[in-house]
């Protein structure tokens, strides 16, 4: 089993800095990807951001410029700082982590608030 557990959430104001971890423990297999999804209010769940065991990263097109991805693959953790945030990132935001061949398994975090306003 995998369990994923996040940190960083809180109240921000427009145009601070944030930042969330995800700390995976368990059967961690040496390639896998993590990532981040978000969901606002009334709104589908938003996948924002994503990086492989190897670094290559991935970001919508909604974060691109403003959040940064990055993982230390020897504490199983994954990291995204998030700058100059705007009203319209408030969300829960969920790590999840793919792993498992031939059909990857996905496991989820339980969710961080990210509140941002004045």
């Amino acid at each position: 089993q995998v369990q994923l557990v996040e940190s960083g959430g809180g109240l921000v104001q427009p145009g601070g800095s944030l930042r969330l971890s995800c700390a995976a423990s368990g059967s961690i297999f040496n390639r896998n990807t993590m990532g981040w999804y978000r969901q606002a209010p009334g709104k589908q769940r938003e996948l924002i951001a994503t990086i492989t065991s190897g670094g290559t990263t991935n970001y919508a097109d909604s974060v691109q410029g403003r959040f940064t991805i990055s993982r230390e693959n020897a504490k199983n953790t994954a990291n995204m700082q998030m700058n100059s945030l705007k009203p319209e990132d408030t969300a829960v935001y969920y790590c999840y982590l793919d792993q498992g061949i031939p059909s990857a398994r996905r496991y989820w975090g339980q969710g961080t608030q990210v509140t941002v306003s004045s």
